[in-house]
């Protein structure tokens, strides 16, 4: 099986093919993971400069349109892979280009890395999407519920394949529980991480809230927040002052480089989030990989990661939080490990991505 996997999205501060591939380990990490699962594999780039880099034996092609386009034409693909719904006018330019008669076996598919949100409805791209949408063959989503966002914004015909799987994986990995606590600082039993953004998204409020009433009972319990915007940061940090419970028990760390987190997911008991809605869910990801049990709200996306291990809890409720909190025991652990392992390692991404092209390829003859 042949597949171009295709990005058109850049930051436009990368200034180099190898800059941005160091930057997008989502990008290179599906290319390894269908490589590594049976396909031949060739990654096109929309960039501002024209670039061939080879990197664990995968071809990245990076340039303008019409240079991405040739180069995806010319590996002849049996699937043509699109990263984003919100290209439909450069992906129906792209299977035109591609789909020439003699190519009438080509499939194409585009994935999207998002729950919908306001883009989705936008008007001159909803009628875009609605016009352009009969050049694909199938949508990939995270979960079933995300689609119906974009079906609703007239993306996906009612007759359109969706299949389901996770966007990306993680390379983080679990360290031993001494060393992470040593570097990271984390201390406390149970030990209680919280990454994300400080907005009404991710509801550190309630998280504080939901603590403060746990942390009364139990005496060891600490919190450590972690984030990398900060919306939200005069009104936390009046809330931990205003309490003697949190203002002794709550660590405020901000950013931390991404190659430090493992120190903070292993050193962690309890990894804690409010999120009211999410496209993918990277931290958790990370969070499973070392070990964290996963206390976080009942969304699709947080439940088609944690699948039977961990606590959900509704967004927004301080109740529901503390009883998840309650509920959590030291021996969930080495499950939640043997779960990332299971079902979401690239390995297993890369597998279900493979199967899904050969369903589509089946599907379409």
């Amino acid at each position: 099986m042949r597949v171009v996997q295709v990005n058109y999205a850049s930051d436009p501060a990368l200034k180099s093919a190898d800059e941005l591939l160091d930057r997008y380990t989502t990008l290179t990490g599906w290319a390894d993971a269908i490589a590594a699962a049976g396909a031949d594999v060739l990654t096109v780039q929309q960039f501002h400069s024209s670039a061939n880099v080879t990197r664990n034996g995968v071809s990245y092609t990076f340039g303008d349109f019409s240079t991405i386009a040739a180069a995806a034409a010319a590996f002849t693909p049996d699937i043509v892979h699109v990263n984003g719904v919100t290209f439909p006018v450069e992906t129906w330019r792209l299977r035109r280009r591609i789909g020439r008669p003699e190519r009438a076996a080509l499939h194409l598919v585009v994935q999207s890395h998002s729950d919908g949100g306001d883009i989705g409805r936008a008007p001159m791209l909803r009628i875009a999407g609605r016009l352009c949408r009969s050049s694909v063959d199938a949508f990939l989503f995270a979960v079933p519920e995300h689609a119906q966002a974009w079906r609703d914004a007239g993306f996906i015909a009612p007759t359109q394949r969706v299949h389901t799987v996770m966007p990306a994986s993680t390379d983080v990995r679990p360290m031993p529980r001494g060393d992470a606590r040593s570097r990271s600082g984390v201390t406390g039993s149970p030990a209680i991480v919280w990454v994300g953004r400080l907005n009404a998204n991710k509801d550190p409020l309630t998280i504080l809230a939901a603590f403060e009433q746990f942390a009364s009972r139990a005496s060891d319990a600490t919190l450590t927040m972690i984030y990398h915007t900060d919306e939200l940061l005069p009104q936390v940090r009046e809330r931990i002052i205003g309490s003697s419970t949190l203002r002794d028990r709550v660590r405020l760390v901000g950013a931390v480089p991404h190659d430090q987190m493992s120190a903070y997911f292993s050193a962690a008991d309890i990894f804690l989030v409010g999120s009211h809605h999410e496209g993918s869910g990277y931290s958790l990801m990370e969070a499973l990989a070392c070990g964290a049990i996963p206390v976080v709200t009942n969304i699709p996306t947080f439940r088609a990661l944690t699948g039977d291990v961990g606590h959900l809890w509704s967004p927004g409720d301080v109740e529901g939080c503390v009883r998840a909190l309650d509920s959590t025991a030291a021996d969930e652990r080495p499950r939640v490990i043997e779960h990332f392992e299971k079902n979401l390692t690239w390995k297993a991404v890369g597998e279900r991505a493979v199967d899904i092209y050969r369903a589509v390829i089946m599907a379409h003859g």
